[in-house]
């Protein structure tokens, strides 16, 4: 029997992994392990992933087909007779279709429900403005008893979906449908609430999130030649916000950069201005989508279109800096 270690280990670093793919293999080992788990598709199962736990666990696995609200309403209610449900559906479906049952349902009576939603952000790419969600993780984070995780590579979401079903109440997962590098070590302990930090930086510290953390990295390193210390933060956890280590590198830095495939409004640069606006003043300086829809286009043009790569990160601090 294939466990979840066995998971992690198949993870090649030298190729690209999409976080839904990793979903998909955890959710089967777990499967694998637990009888309390059920899986819920709104008819999307071959691209969210969760086709593999429905071949293989039929009896525990629910199509609702195209009608979300249902979705979280039965998954609510398998909930209630302990079972630990996980709803999949693309996340402009989740969070927008289904935002009601969600903060009713779900939120509002603390159910133990795992919301894990696949194709976010613009690296939707070519399907374009109507099916790239780019303001669920504002939708998430706004309601009371939601945590909202957001991981940056397969090897976070594995950890990060081992870590949620222990964990009880409602979560919403971000997962993406683009292949990303691995970035996080193969000893990185994930856990929920808690920011890793690869670099602390006396210059200036990106906050990081989701596939922004790979750029992220790639920006540190070029910065550095040019002599400028830049740290880097991965926040995949947006809520709860890991405010202590947040508190500590604006502390030891003169700029803070928070970088995100989401609207600048209401995600972790929202988050991180909130929490630093009362705590400890320091400028800072967002990236991320600029209050607008998103466009057709392969992922790579996208990034470069919304300025997302790891030049736009270098030039955003040093124009901080300036």
């Amino acid at each position: 029997m294939k466990n979840t270690e066995a998971v992690k280990n198949e993870i090649n670093r030298s190729e690209q992994h999409a976080t839904r793919d990793a979903y998909g293999a955890a959710l089967l080992a777990l499967g694998k392990k637990r009888n309390d788990i059920v899986v819920l598709d709104a008819d999307l199962s071959g691209s969210t992933k969760t086709a593999s736990f429905a071949k293989a666990f039929p009896e525990r696995f629910f199509n609702m087909g195209v009608s979300e609200q249902d979705l979280i309403g039965t998954a609510g209610g398998l909930s209630l007779t302990g079972k630990i449900p996980f709803a999949s559906t693309f996340a402009i479906f989740e969070t927008g279709r289904a935002w009601e049952q969600i903060r009713q349902t779900l939120c509002y009576s603390h159910l133990n429900v795992k919301l894990v939603a696949t194709h976010s952000g613009i690296t939707v790419a070519e399907d374009g403005a109507s099916h790239q969600a780019i303001e669920d993780i504002a939708l998430m984070r706004v309601l009371p008893n939601m945590t909202v995780i957001v991981p940056a590579d397969s090897i976070e979401t594995t950890k990060a979906i081992e870590a949620v079903t222990d964990f009880n109440g409602p979560v919403y997962v971000r997962l993406g449908r683009a292949k990303v590098p691995a970035v996080m070590p193969d000893a990185y302990k994930f856990e929920i609430g808690k920011a890793y930090t690869f670099h602390l930086g006396k210059d200036a510290n990106i906050i990081a999130t989701g596939i922004m953390v790979s750029p992220s990295l790639k920006a540190m390193e070029i910065l550095k030649k040019q002599g400028i210390d830049a740290g880097v933060i991965n926040v995949s956890t947006i809520k709860p916000l890991d405010t202590e280590t947040i508190l500590k590198a604006a502390k030891r830095s003169k700029l803070i950069v928070t970088v995100e495939e989401h609207s600048i409004i209401g995600g972790l640069g929202g988050a991180v201005c909130e929490f630093l606006s009362e705590n400890h003043q320091i400028p800072v300086k967002r990236m991320g989508i600029r209050d607008t829809f998103g466009c057709s286009g392969s992922s790579d043009e996208l990034m470069k279109l919304y300025g997302l790569t790891a030049d736009d990160i270098v030039k955003t601090v040093k124009q901080g800096l300036e």
